[in-house]
């Protein structure tokens, strides 16, 4: 089975969008000249899962920011062609975490960046998120669209390093025990 990594930004307050699904707030607080580890990530990462809610947000990116095949995971989307500049490079797909993950490896990918925040919470449940790399942004959005929320039972994790940006940003990345 793939390992799944998570990389993600949210508010103090937890919020990785908007309720609207905005997130210019985070836009925002990108600093060129911070290098906050993205570009290290992805280089070890094959193949990316997001939800619908993900590609909403990234869809109009240019350049478009992700190296890798992308999956969509979307009833809704399921089985449309992906616009003509992303063709070859993103699917959309109507599988469930377990399922996505066993097509991925049938295509021989180890290592899967997981983003977007129902999708997160159901690869957690789904006991297929090895890592978490959470960016903390120093704004208090007081709603929004929340990273986490119930899990069926606790979920431990261990800290294996933080550390603070010039700009205020902490991140902290975590190993998913089992």
């Amino acid at each position: 089975m793939p390992q799944g990594h998570v990389f993600i930004a949210t508010s103090l307050d937890g919020f990785i969008a908007r309720a609207d699904g905005d997130i210019a707030w985070l836009i925002a607080r990108d600093d060129p000249a911070e290098d906050h580890g993205f570009t290290a990530f992805i280089a070890g990462i094959e193949a990316m899962v997001m939800g619908a809610g993900t590609w909403a947000a990234v869809q109009d990116f240019d350049p478009w920011p992700y190296p890798i095949p992308v999956l969509v995971l979307s009833r809704r989307l399921a089985g449309q062609t992906p616009p003509a500049r992303l063709a070859g490079k993103v699917r959309f797909l109507d599988l469930a975490p377990d399922a996505a993950m066993d097509l991925l490896a049938s295509e021989g990918v180890r290592q899967v960046y997981v983003d977007g925040g129902k999708l997160v919470r159901s690869f957690l449940a789904g006991g297929l998120i090895d890592t978490i790399t959470l960016t903390q942004v120093p704004v208090l959005l007081g709603g929004g669209l929340p990273l986490f929320g119930p899990v069926p039972q606790d979920i431990d994790l261990q800290l294996l390093s933080s550390r603070a940006f010039p700009s205020g940003l902490v991140q902290s990345q975590y190993r998913v025990l089992r």
